[in-house]
């Protein structure tokens, strides 16, 4: 990952590249950690992609020296000062939650790339998306118990999801930071890269989940996150409605097409 700092003063910056979009955290002063104004902009930025029926796959890096830091402490310790932490924070969190809310919910496959330290709300933010992929020097960081608070951010939501229950009790209130090779060794992470190769290997994944059909892509994602909630019989109904739906597109046709020709 380059050390540069954005001249760009938006705290959250996207670009768009064909089936492919990056969200960049943009507060690099303060190691992206999240305060309202990001909130809101990842919140307006991630329903620009949501919306989007020519992008397939949405990546969320940082800029500069870190990931994420997690949330602004100055924004919460000025709260907690004032006494009005759960206007404030309140506020933060409901645009911010919609954010993660459409990570998860969007028909679109959504990507980490991890440099460096990801902590507290950053840590939850690497996980809560469908995969994740690290530079070898990253490290993660719990950090709400050091402060005496729970997580946020989908922390509980991403991390339960993918280690269960135990390791995420470990996580959370015995680890104080662990590596991209015990996150990877753990299921977190799907790749872990040298560090100067972070970016490559990111647009590579990319490209590579891009290469998925649309109609395939997001029957996939809506399956799999239901089914740990849903009865057998009616998970097996959705799955047989989206395979059939998926067999309704001009996708599906032209790959039956390609692969009999093959076989001729």
């Amino acid at each position: 990952m380059p050390d540069t700092i954005s001249t760009n003063s938006e705290p959250a910056l996207l670009a768009v590249d064909g089936a492919i979009a990056t969200i960049t955290l943009n507060r690099p002063a303060a190691f992206n950690a999240i305060d309202l104004s990001i909130a809101k902009k990842l919140e307006q930025l991630a329903g620009e992609v949501e919306a989007s029926d020519e992008i397939k796959v949405l990546v969320i890096q940082g800029e500069g020296r870190a990931f994420c830091a997690g949330g602004d402490l100055q924004t919460i310790g000025g709260a907690a000062a004032a006494d009005n932490i759960a206007p404030v924070v309140g506020e933060m969190l409901a645009h911010y939650h919609a954010f993660i809310a459409s990570l998860r919910r969007m028909p679109k496959l959504v990507l980490t790339s991890v440099h460096a330290s990801a902590a507290g709300a950053g840590l939850s933010l690497a996980f809560v998306a469908d995969l994740c992929i690290a530079a070898d020097d990253a490290r993660f960081t719990p950090a709400y118990g050091k402060i005496g608070v729970s997580p946020d951010g989908g922390g509980t939501v991403g991390i339960v999801a993918s280690v269960g229950v135990r390791r995420a009790l470990q996580i959370f209130l015995a680890e104080g930071s662990f590596t991209a090779q015990q996150a990877y060794d753990w299921g977190l992470v799907a790749k872990v890269v040298p560090a100067a190769e972070l970016r490559a290997a990111t647009r590579e994944f990319a490209l590579r989940l891009a290469q998925n059909s649309p109609a395939g892509l997001a029957a996939t994602k809506t399956l799999i996150y239901r089914s740990p909630t849903t009865p057998v019989e009616q998970q097996l109904a959705a799955e047989r409605d989206a395979i059939i739906d998926c067999m309704h597109t001009e996708d599906f046709r032209l790959a039956v097409k390609r692969f009999l020709s093959k076989e001729k």
